[in-house]
């Protein structure tokens, strides 16, 4: 492609080396020696690139710029000037200008803002794909080796990073390798956590990898001993490549201190919040606090009702003493309003602990609502989606109102979720559960290539809630069907967002530490 530049400049004469400079690099070069013929000129024709001198006879570079963004608001227009002052800079960034040039300038600087401007996104692409294909390779030769959790907590950041990044480059064919890498991925984590829960949970904490019930232990207990307020803010079903998006801006604000822990499984809100703020696993719960785990499976969701409770319980059982805790969850937008509008007062508690619904809400109205779907029909519009969400929302304003003063954040979240892409039948009594990615209940069957069976939940401390009851777990992507109207629901469920099962993007979560720059 050979991209056409106009060059406007009353000097055009002297700067003939630069233009013959530019005509051997492959560009076409147009000159003009006045604004006027400039904006004539591009009225009759599309530049990819104009080269703008500041101070010519009739009308000035910055009028004439002010101009070609009326005719043309997308072409890139680079400013050349004489002039040093700052206000003038000032008053060409303010018109959107490209680039700043200052004369005396020489072709190769002319030619690196072409390649800037025309050729970067190219080049980016190139590199991109380059590195990506390395990383693939990389990755193979990992999965054929054995890994540990640190292993998997660092390859999902990579996938998770690589995910965002092709985000950038939407012109690369790449995004269906990295889904099928991602696939081969999940299938070696699954095996990996199958081999290896059962033993976390009959494990010390300090021999096993973090997990949901040690993050207030690890993460949030040592802040309170600092100056300062901490805040603890969980947003729910919040992935890794969603947690991306969001440090984008975040990091404007805030030094952040990354890191990342296991899911407890069911990698699902009843189950791993529960055991966030109460740093225990579900059957401890139950054996702990009877009357707070509710045993009906129709009121699961109900079951996130005690958190403040069970924070206050292990404060209490940690002999934590903390001169002002609040909890506060935050369901809807009036919710969140109310709390952005108080958060200069909640500094003034020791620990505020943060429930945060809003990601949680958008994948399952990701599912309910056609329109929602149709705004995100992939995960990199469910990523951009969250961006949007977050850009505008009360949340985001009150972190930015916290980087103003002596606080410690760590932002976190219970589980994340998965794309929902292929069907296992499942076989049960009426009375097992309704989740798509895990199930309770008797007599349970499916496929074990595609779910993790629980005969005993107690191994994985998870409560059993009637006599002979067990535990399936889906891996991967897969999601259950029951035979009835088994056609009906594979079409209604596939690719939705799902928790509760065994994948990467569901255990292998965010938990971060943000200080004020």
């Amino acid at each position: 492609m050979k991209y056409k530049i106009l060059w406007a400049d009353d000097e055009i004469d002297f700067l003939r080396p630069h233009v013959m400079f530019l005509s051997d690099k492959g560009y076409d070069v147009t000159c003009v020696m006045n604004g006027a013929d400039a904006l004539e000129r591009a009225r009759q024709n599309n530049y990819d690139l104009i080269f703008l001198d500041e101070k010519m006879p009739g009308i000035s570079g910055l009028d004439t710029l002010s101009e070609i963004k009326n005719i043309s608001p997308a072409t890139p227009v680079v400013m050349i000037t004489k002039s040093e002052e700052e206000s003038l800079m000032n008053k060409a960034i303010g018109k959107k200008i490209s680039e700043y040039l200052i004369k005396p300038v020489n072709p190769n600087q002319i030619w690196l803002a072409c390649k800037k401007l025309l050729e970067s996104n190219r080049l980016k692409e190139g590199a991109a794909a380059q590195d990506y294909i390395s990383e693939f390779n990389r990755i193979t030769q990992e999965l054929m080796g054995p890994m540990d959790d640190e292993d998997w907590r660092d390859l999902h950041r990579r996938l998770s990073e690589w995910e965002v990044e092709l985000d950038e480059h939407p012109n690369l064919d790449l995004r269906e390798t990295l889904v099928g890498q991602k696939r081969e991925c999940n299938l070696a984590f699954s095996r990996f956590i199958e081999n290896n829960y059962a033993d976390w949970c009959a494990t010390e904490k300090d021999t096993r990898p973090m997990l949901s019930v040690d993050v207030l232990e690890k993460k949030v207990i040592p802040e309170l001993d600092n100056d300062g307020s901490v805040f603890f803010f969980v947003i729910d079903c919040l992935r890794y490549d969603q947690w991306l998006i969001l440090e984008r801006t975040l990091q404007n604000y805030f030094n952040i201190e990354h890191d990342s822990y296991f899911s407890i499984l069911p990698s699902a809100t009843p189950y791993a919040r529960n055991a966030i703020f109460s740093g225990l696993f579900p059957a401890d719960i139950a054996k702990r606090l009877p009357s707070k785990w509710i045993i009906a499976p129709e009121a699961e969701q109900s079951r996130n009702s005690f958190e403040q409770d069970f924070l206050e319980d292990f404060l209490k059982r940690r002999r934590v003493s903390v001169k002002s805790a609040k909890y506060t969850k935050l369901i809807g937008a009036d919710d969140s309003r109310t709390y952005e509008q108080t958060i200069l007062g909640q500094v003034k508690n020791k620990l505020n602990a943060v429930v945060v619904n809003f990601v949680d809400i958008l994948a399952h109205s990701r599912f309910d609502s056609q329109v929602i779907r149709e705004l995100s029909p992939d995960e990199a519009a469910y990523r951009s989606l969250t961006q949007t969400w977050f850009e505008y929302s009360s949340l985001h304003r009150t972190l930015k109102a916290l980087a103003n003063e002596k606080v410690t954040i760590i932002l976190t979240t219970d589980h994340g979720s998965i794309r929902s892409m292929r069907h296992t039948k499942v076989i049960g009594d009426r009375e097992a559960s309704t989740n798509l990615r895990y199930k309770f209940g008797r007599n349970l069957q499916c496929d074990q290539k595609h779910a993790i069976y629980i005969k005993d939940p107690a191994t994985y401390r998870l409560p059993r809630q009637k006599l002979n009851e067990n535990c399936i777990i889906a891996k991967e992507d897969y999601y259950f069907v029951y035979p009835t109207n088994y056609h009906k629901f594979i079409n209604q469920y596939k690719d939705s967002f799902q928790h509760g099962g065994v994948s990467l993007e569901e255990i292998v979560v965010p938990c971060m530490r943000l200080t004020p720059r």
